[in-house]
This record gives structure tokens, C-alpha cells and sequence, in this order.
């Protein structure tokens, strides 16, 4: 039997739910459990930057740990140090401080609240002063995907077709239509998150953990050995089969 690898949907913020989730991991596999967590930790919740503080304990605490790249992380990221309030890869009408994308409650969390009537520089320099460089360093230096074993961690997904090493970080952070239809069979089966569903699915090539807790619902964590997969619920593990 291989060593479980257990992995954790898109956080946004929301640390009690992250807390229980790391509770029932801890209770499964133990102190020492390999996790991956697959981004987004902020926006839309209510403690991003208590999400963020925990991850980054955990990391300097020598957690077996290891965290992945979102398109919320880094658009965070990017308008702290940038000022880019708008992805590329983001419809016209909508930038990271709409409603719809949660930025401003990442930056309640430090303690930064915007009006409508700010300017995004005003907006960016209070931002600046507020959050620690410690956690754009963080996100920063977080890696697009992860791979081990016969398993592959990433955000969003991969361009079907493309080699590993030619994937695009857009792709790997943004990417769904293409990679959610695609119904071939990849090297791996890939983990990932990024485009909310009701509930946590194994589409047989693919497992998507993002069950929308950045909008109040559950989030999701998951326990893998080889390709078979669980949920880690409060009754402990429940399979998940490819449908």
C-alpha cells in the first residue's frame, strides 16, 4: 500500500474551515501526514491573512507540506506590489476588488477597508503598508503544480496536449472549458480545484476538490493512494469514485 497523500481544496480565506479540515487529516493520518493544498487561500472569506500566517507556520514549523499556486493568490500578489487590479485573464467588467472576486475582504483582514470613492493607488499604498512582505514572498515563490507519484496537483488544470514543462502558468492557475471537457487519459490523474461544483467529483482522468468554500460551503480535503481516492469527512473516509 502506497503512503497516503492527502490534499486540500480552495481555502478563500475561510481558516476555521481549513482548521477542521487539518484536524481530520491529523486524525487520519497522523502529525506527520504528506498535504498538499491546491491555492487559492485567499479572497471572499473572511481571514485570508489568518490562512495565509498558517500556511507559512506550518511551512517554518517543518510541516510535510506543500502548497500550490492560485489565480486569487496571485492576483493578490499583483495589486499589492503592482497595483494590477485586473487579471488579463479576467472578464472587462470585473477587477480583483469586485465583489465577485473578493479582494476587498482579503484586505479587511489586514485591517485595510476600501470605499468606492478610493483610487486604486490610494487603495495599493494603504495595502502595501499593511501586509507583510513575509506573505507576498509566500505567494510569490509558490510553485504551479506538484507531482508525485502517479498523481498531479495544480490549480486549475493543464492544456491537454501540451508537455508539463511547456504548460503556461496562465493556463496552470486559470485554464477550465478546455481542461474540464477534455475526457482523455492524462500520465497522471490530475488534482485540482479552481472551478467551484457542489460537491467533490472524480471525473476518472481528473478530481476536483474546489466545493466552493470561499461562498460558504463546505471545503473539501481529500486522502489519495496511488489513484484511489477518499473524502475525509466527519465520519472519517468516504470513497470517491470516478463517475
Amino acid at each position: 500500500m502506497t503512503t497516503p497523500i492527502y490534499a486540500v481544496g480552495d481555502i478563500h480565506g475561510q481558516l476555521d474551515m481549513l482548521q477542521d479540515a487539518l484536524s481530520r487529516i491529523e486524525k487520519d493520518g497522523g502529525p506527520d501526514a504528506r498535504v498538499v493544498f491546491l491555492g487559492d487561500y485567499v479572497d471572499r472569506g473572511p481571514n485570508s491573512r489568518g490562512v495565509l500566517d498558517l500556511l507559512i507556520e506550518g511551512r517554518r514549523a517543518g510541516r510535510n507540506w506543500v502548497m500550490v499556486k492560485g489565480n486569487h493568490d496571485r492576483m493578490m500578489a499583483r495589486f499589492v506590489q503592482d497595483a494590477e487590479i485586473a487579471d488579463t485573464h479576467l472578464p472587462i467588467t470585473l477587477n480583483w476588488l469586485h465583489p465577485r472576486l473578493g479582494g476587498r475582504e482579503t484586505l479587511a483582514s489586514y485591517g485595510v477597508m476600501i470605499d468606492d470613492t478610493d483610487r486604486i493607488y490610494q487603495a495599493c499604498e494603504r495595502a502595501r503598508d499593511a501586509v507583510p512582505q513575509a506573505h507576498l514572498d509566500f505567494i510569490n515563490a509558490l510553485p504551479t503544480y506538484h507531482t508525485e507519484d502517479d498523481l498531479l496537483f495544480v490549480h486549475a488544470g493543464i492544456r491537454p496536449g501540451a508537455p508539463l514543462d511547456q504548460q503556461s502558468e496562465n493556463d496552470l492557475v486559470w485554464i477550465r472549458h478546455e481542461f474540464l471537457r477534455d475526457t482523455n487519459t492524462h500520465p497522471w490523474l490530475i488534482v485540482h480545484g479552481h472551478t467551484p461544483v457542489d460537491q467533490a467529483e472524480h471525473c476518472g482522468n481528473r478530481v476536483n476538490l474546489d466545493t466552493g468554500a470561499g461562498y460558504g460551503r463546505p471545503l473539501s480535503s481529500a486522502v489519495f493512494q496511488g489513484r484511489q481516492c477518499w473524502l475525509l469527512t466527519d465520519r472519517g473516509r468516504m470513497p470517491l469514485m470516478p463517475v
